[in-house]
């Protein structure tokens, strides 16, 4: 079990990094939020779940120890695998999934790429008793509605884009993050950003 990768970040792209671990490129799969903390040839450390399959290992890495805890206890559902528990953390926070979970919140786990109405219902009732109650307070990582184009900036240009096209996505996706309901999520704004500056190119 590879419990944490630590070095200097080597690459990034749009759903992985590669963190440079004793002259080893590691690659690891992250979410958008844990991306947008990661920046070029800055050292980072990131947890680490991995992943084994007959033909592959896959490191799925997070910005913090819960975001792995609850990226393991989300497969303990059935018919979750490591890219659903992925998405689901690329949408909402581990406190937020906590939240949803505790509530019986169907609405935010159809949010979900890949989830439907019956999908959703069977995990509120598989996980109502494994993810624990909601801490409070926002996770690490978690947006935060004051500062979300500063981040998302932050992300674009640590994604190796040139200030002015990070300038361009902001304001392209800026009206998708003030029509969103309560706080915009960063990692579903990458996205978008991400399809407008590819669409561009």
């Amino acid at each position: 079990m590879i419990a944490f990768v630590s070095g200097t970040v080597a690459a990034l792209a749009p759903d992985a990094a590669v963190v440079e671990v004793g002259g080893v490129g590691m690659a690891v799969q992250c979410t958008p939020n844990t991306l947008s903390t990661l920046r070029m040839g800055r050292p980072a450390k990131l947890h680490t779940s991995l992943v084994v399959r007959e033909d592959s290992l896959t490191l799925y890495g997070f910005a913090d120890d819960d975001e792995r805890q609850v990226f393991e206890l989300l497969q303990t559902a059935s018919g979750v695998g490591p890219r659903l528990a992925q998405a689901m953390l690329a949408v909402h926070s581990p406190d937020a999934l906590r939240r949803a979970v505790a509530t019986g919140d169907e609405k935010a786990l159809t949010a979900v790429p890949g989830i439907g109405k019956k999908g959703a219902q069977k995990l509120l009732l598989e996980l109502k008793d494994r993810l624990g109650a909601p801490i409070g307070a926002p996770a690490v990582g978690a947006p935060v509605s004051s500062g979300w184009r500063d981040q998302l900036h932050a992300a674009l240009i640590g994604l190796g884009y040139a200030t002015r096209e990070a300038d361009e996505a902001v304001a392209a996706v800026a009206p998708q993050a003030e029509a969103a309901e309560g706080t915009p999520q960063v990692g579903q704004l990458l996205k978008a950003a991400l399809q407008t500056l590819n669409r561009a190119r």
